[in-house]
């Protein structure tokens, strides 16, 4: 056999590494001359080792996995739109427009039916080492609660198989890097330091692929996610905005660029930049229950009430679709999230009967799947909300979540909701053993929280913690201290941004601190504290009227006059019924 035919043999029975077997192969026969036999089987040999490293990994690997599969659930128009995304990769030509649609649902945070459609793909294309990639992404959620233990394991065991395929080019390989560095030692090391790693390996991959879109949005994101909630600079948020602002023109009907605008810049001092993106993202992915309700972020940042109430009437709508279309036994986990944005707006415009309508409703919801940071979150907040809003304070004393099916052990931040509301309430009602009683709890929970390394978590309530010692302190006739603490409660709120999941604290520590210098009778002080909550808190409905009343009695006449016409302005429905409206009115009328 002549050399040029040996070539020949390898290159077609040994496709895989066909240069390094070649060369190995030709310094062998330099040495001897085979037989053409042996030289069959040794290039078979050879076949055999390649095709093991290079193959789809095995069925039992697949099933580790443990994937989620099914039919795709979408609600929406007849297009079902998710937006235009466009992910190059190196599988098959076949499988490219269920990868777009993963992308795209991934971006709009549409994670278990993203994970279904890379599922598919593994099923048809097992070598298609982008999907184990797609499913990995699947279960990070960059800006919702850290994943859970088994989403942990889902990821780790899916960027392992990929890792493990060698039919993939430098930028999947860095791709999976990247993802794999979050995953990396779950077990063992915090969300936060596991999300930071995300970042820099996605910052690598930025400078590394300058032209590759879709590295860049996932750069963005990765910045906002790894954001420290007490940077006042907005470093990260303002560098991510940038970047995404620098792509949308080009790709204005990307899910991503818009959806990661909001999120990035959802905050009172940046919220209004945000505001166009906020109002077309709901049109780009119109099928993403999801979709239908970010928007109403921005829209609560701004005080814009009644854009709020139907960007979240529109997205309960659709979990309510994709609930049943499911046949899931309950309710999603996203129209609970979406109740919660809008109980708070429906609050802010005075409107009681609407929001108690809600908190009626949600009385009646026995289960829901999953059930989550974001469902234990609206369970608790949307009852401490009415009752503290409303200043029902007897009610507020004996306040409970009425579901207790739900483990809520696993959730001490929301149980903390409950006992400050229950505190505040006792404390206004002169059961002060009640309050410390409640106090207590409170600390419990504290130190929980930082036995748990969760200081963002720890330090939300450690604000409750010193709330509510000042009102306990202001009862027991200690005007100073009271003072003192309730400044040094709204000073720390004031240094930490809310979470990224929730509309805004249960009630803002600015505004209770005006309410106790009302209570003192220092309207001058208290409309300085309430002016300087509204610039946070803009158009909140006890925030105008305290404004209003401060001012009147403090006789600044034109503020009175200004804040009691916002206040009839902002809660113009025919279902609004709060005494607050009528003294407005008789106010005006003089």
């Amino acid at each position: 056999m002549k050399q040029s035919g040996k070539k020949k043999s390898i290159n077609s029975i040994c496709a895989c590494n066909r240069n390094k077997i070649l060369h190995i192969f030709l310094n062998i026969t330099t040495m001897i001359k085979l037989h053409q036999a042996a030289f069959i089987f040794f290039c078979f040999l050879l076949l055999i080792t390649c095709r093991s490293k290079t193959n789809a990994p095995s069925n039992d690997d697949i099933n580790a996995i443990n994937l989620k599969r099914g039919n795709v659930i979408l609600c929406g128009p007849p297009e079902k739109e998710f937006g235009k995304v466009s992910f190059a990769t190196s599988c098959s030509e076949k499988t490219k427009k269920d990868f777009d649609l993963g992308m795209a649902m991934i971006h709009s945070f549409e994670y278990d039916e993203a994970e279904k459609i890379f599922a598919k793909i593994i099923d048809e294309e097992p070598a298609c080492v982008m999907a184990y990639w797609g499913v990995a992404m699947s279960n990070y959620h960059p800006l919702w609660a850290p994943p859970t233990q088994p989403e942990l394991e889902k990821g780790a065991k899916a960027i392992a198989v990929a890792a493990s395929l060698t039919q993939k080019t430098k930028r999947e390989s860095d791709y999976i890097d990247a993802i794999a560095s979050f995953y990396k030692d779950w077990n063992n090391t915090d969300h936060k330091t596991r999300s930071q790693r995300f970042e820099k390996a996605m910052e690598k991959m930025y400078a590394a692929y300058p032209t590759d879109k879709d590295a860049t949005i996932l750069y963005a994101l990765s910045l906002t996610a790894a954001a420290n909630p007490a940077d006042k600079t907005f470093r990260n948020q303002k560098k991510a905005y940038n970047i995404l602002n620098t792509l949308y023109t080009g790709q204005p009907n990307h899910p991503g660029i818009v959806h990661y605008i909001i999120h990035t810049y959802d905050y009172p001092e940046l919220a209004a930049i945000a505001l166009p993106a906020a109002r077309k993202y709901a049109a780009i992915a119109p099928s993403s229950a999801h979709a239908q309700h970010m928007p109403s972020h921005i829209f609560t940042r701004l005080g814009l009430w009644d854009d709020c109430i139907n960007s979240n009437l529109a997205a309960a709508s659709s979990a309510k679709c994709y609930a049943e279309t499911a046949g899931m036994k309950g309710h999603w986990d996203e129209e609970l999230h979406a109740l919660d944005y809008l109980v708070y707006a429906y609050l802010q415009k005075g409107d009681n009967d609407k929001a108690k309508k809600q908190w009626d409703y949600i009385k009646t919801i026995k289960e829901v799947q999953p059930f989550n940071f974001k469902v234990a979150y609206a369970f608790a907040a949307i009852p401490a909300r009415y009752v503290l809003e409303n200043k029902l304070w007897k009610e507020a004393a004996v306040i409970h979540v009425d579901n207790e099916k739900f483990s809520w052990q696993n959730f001490p931040w929301q149980k903390a909701m409950i006992h400050f509301s229950r505190l505040l309430g006792a404390v206004h009602t002169g059961q002060t053993e009640n309050a410390e009683t409640e106090l207590k709890n409170l600390k419990n929970i504290h130190d929980t929280l930082i036995a748990q390394k969760d200081s963002y978590k720890a330090n939300q309530v450690m604000i409750q913690i010193k709330t509510s010692q000042a009102w306990i302190l202001l009862v027991k006739g200690n005007q100073n201290e009271a003072l003192k603490l309730m400044n040094a409660a709204a000073t720390m709120e004031d240094n930490t941004e809310k979470h990224p999941v929730t509309p805004g604290e249960v009630i803002p520590a600015r505004e209770l601190l005006a309410d106790m210098l009302m209570q003192l009778n220092k309207p001058a002080e208290a409309l300085l504290a309430y002016e300087e909550d509204l610039k946070k808190h803009p158009n909140r409905f006890n925030g105008l009227y305290g404004a209003a009343t401060s001012a009147a009695k403090s006789n600044n006449l034109k503020k009175a006059n200004d804040y009691y016409t916002q206040l009839l302005t902002l809660a113009n429905a025919a279902t609004v019924n709060r005494p607050e409206m009528e003294t407005a009115k008789q106010y005006l009328k003089k």
